[in-house]
């Protein structure tokens, strides 16, 4: 008969995988931390500055920096920590509470992507109802639903996993997951397999078709008009498309790395792609957007030479 027990601590298992490049990692990361807090407070603190970038657009776009700040703290200080350390045990609690970090950024991120694809969706094919449509009570509707929706699912989650007898403590990973704690359950899992399943599917696949839908709507409004609208059009949208993508890509991933056998995977590559989505949107967000949007862009560069207009 399985031993039963409720652990205290979570050993996590994958970083005997990068003891031997932990000095490395560890100055690569801080300095990686140390850029993604910058970037996205600049980009927050030149949207909420600027009177001329308060709209919708830039407003989610400000949302989106927050929460990759709440994503980054919820990772990087743990990961950092253990990096350097000899023994790498995580309490019950510590573990849970970091799974809640992880899951809701994971979550809030695809709900802010779905709020600004409605937001540009309205904008190109419903130009002159833009105003009425997306107000700012609107917009302050909007963000509250893109970040309470995901705490309530994946409290759901959370607490059906935290009531699981387990019969070990070891995660392979080098951050606490759900999946991972669930498959040291010595019961059964269906409760927990069936609704992670429906989860997956309201948080994750209706979010991805609804923003595949709002991008082929814009597609045929832009094949019959001009080269310029396509221009002014494409110019808007880019950054929110590329964010999506590398977004839905990096999840994607770590999805299959945590349906996968790591025995069959190279272990070094393994934790290069557990670490993908908690790690790539929030670095390439702030560039995306900073870079590519004009109206943004400009002010970044007068708040970075000292003018101050």
């Amino acid at each position: 008969m399985e031993n039963i027990t409720v652990p205290f601590y979570f050993n996590l298992t994958m970083f005997v995988n990068i003891r031997h490049y932990r000095l490395v990692a560890f100055t690569f990361c801080v300095l990686l931390y140390s850029f993604i807090v910058s970037a996205n407070l600049l980009l927050i603190l030149v949207i909420t500055q600027h009177r001329a970038l308060h709209q919708p657009m830039y407003m989610f776009i400000a949302l989106l920096s927050l929460n990759s700040l709440y994503g980054s703290t919820g990772f990087f200080p743990r990961f950092l920590m253990d990096l350097l350390a000899d023994v790498h045990l995580i309490s019950y609690p510590a573990c849970f509470t970091q799974i809640y970090i992880i899951y809701t950024y994971a979550v809030n991120e695809l709900t802010i992507l779905s709020v600004m694809a409605y937001d540009r969706h309205v904008a190109v094919c419903h130009p002159l109802h833009y105003y009425r449509k997306i107000t700012p009570k609107t917009v302050v509707v909007l963000s509250t639903l893109a970040w309470i929706f995901p705490a309530l699912v994946v409290s759901a989650v959370i607490s059906l996993s935290a009531q699981l007898p387990l019969c070990g403590n070891e995660i392979q990973k080098v951050f606490c997951a759900n999946w991972n704690v669930v498959k040291l359950s010595c019961v059964s899992t269906n409760v927990n397999n069936i609704l992670g399943m429906f989860i997956t599917i309201t948080t994750v696949f209706l979010p991805f078709s609804y923003v595949l839908y709002t991008y082929l709507r814009i597609f045929v409004i832009c094949w019959k008009r001009s080269a310029e609208f396509k221009g002014k059009v494409l110019q808007s949208c880019l950054p929110h498309l590329v964010s999506f993508l590398v977004y839905s890509i990096t999840g994607f991933c770590d999805i299959a790395l945590s349906r996968s056998r790591l025995e069959d995977l190279n272990l070094f590559a393994a934790v290069i792609l557990s670490l993908e989505f908690v790690v790539i949107p929030p670095v390439l967000n702030p560039l995306v957007y900073g870079l590519k949007l004009p109206d943004i862009r400009r002010h970044i560069f007068e708040l970075l030479q000292g003018n101050k207009r």
